[in-house]
C-alpha cells in the first residue's frame, strides 16, 4: 500500500485526519527525545542542539494543526488518540536497534561513539524519509483546499538534510555506504508503518 492512496482517505474525515497530525507530532517528539539521550553533556554541538529543538518544535506545530480539522481533541498520545499506535511507537526505536547493531557490528562502535554515529545514520534516514513524506501530505492536503499546511516543516527538513550530509562526511569517508544501509532498514520499517496505517483505517 502506498501513502500516497491512503492519505486523501485520511484528510477527508476530521476524526482520522486529528489523529494522523497527533501521530505525526508524536513521531516528531520520538525523534527530538531520542537526539537529545544521544547529546555527550560536554561536546554537543550548536547543530545537535538547533536539530533537537526543531523537532520539538515540528511536534508543537503538528498538534496545533489538529485545530483546523475541526472540533476533535488529542489531548495526548494515548493510543486512542493516534493511527497504527503500536507500530507508530515501535518504528523509529526499532530502527535505532536495527541500526545500533549495524554499527556494533561493521565498525565496532561502543559507548558515546556508538551513540553518536546512531544518531547520525537514524536522523539522516529520517530526514531523507520526511523529504518524501511531507511534501506527499502537503499535495493532498491542497488537493482539497484543506486549513491544514505543513510547509514550513518542508522548508526545516531540507535543511536538516543538508546539515546530515555535513555531519556524515566529517563522520566517515564511507559515509554513503553507511547511510544507505540505513536507508534500507527505514524503508522497510516505512513500508510495514503504511500496511498498519491501512490495516488501521480498514477497522475504522
Amino acid at each position: 500500500m502506498e501513502l500516497r492512496k491512503i492519505l486523501p482517505h485520511i484528510i477527508t474525515d476530521k476524526q482520522l485526519h486529528a489523529r494522523w497530525l497527533n501521530t505525526l507530532s508524536l513521531m516528531e517528539n520520538t525523534g527530538a527525545r531520542k537526539i537529545s539521550a544521544s547529546e555527550d553533556p560536554l561536546t554537543v554541538t550548536y547543530i545537535i542542539l538547533k536539530h533537537a529543538a526543531e523537532e520539538h518544535r515540528h511536534a508543537f506545530y503538528l498538534k496545533k494543526q489538529i485545530e483546523k480539522t475541526g472540533n476533535v481533541l488529542c489531548p495526548t498520545y494515548a493510543p486512542e488518540y493516534l493511527l497504527a499506535p503500536a507500530f507508530s511507537k515501535y518504528y523509529l526505536n526499532q530502527l535505532d536497534i536495527e541500526v545500533c547493531r549495524y554499527l556494533k557490528r561493521e565498525l565496532g562502535l561502543a559507548g558515546k561513539e556508538l551513540r553518536f554515529a546512531a544518531y547520525l545514520l537514524v536522523t539522516y534516514a529520517i530526514e531523507v524519509r520526511a523529504d518524501e513524506l511531507y511534501p506527499v501530505y502537503q499535495e493532498a492536503l491542497e488537493a482539497v483546499s484543506s486549513k491544514v499546511n505543513v510547509k514550513s516543516i518542508i522548508l526545516e527538513e531540507e535543511g536538516h538534510l543538508e546539515e546530515m550530509i555535513s555531519q556524515l562526511k566529517k563522520f566517515s569517508p564511507q559515509w554513503e555506504f553507511h547511510a544507505q544501509k540505513a536507508v534500507e532498514f527505514e524503508s522497510r520499517l516505512f513500508s510495514e508503518w503504511v500496511d498498519a496505517l491501512a490495516g488501521d483505517l480498514m477497522m475504522q
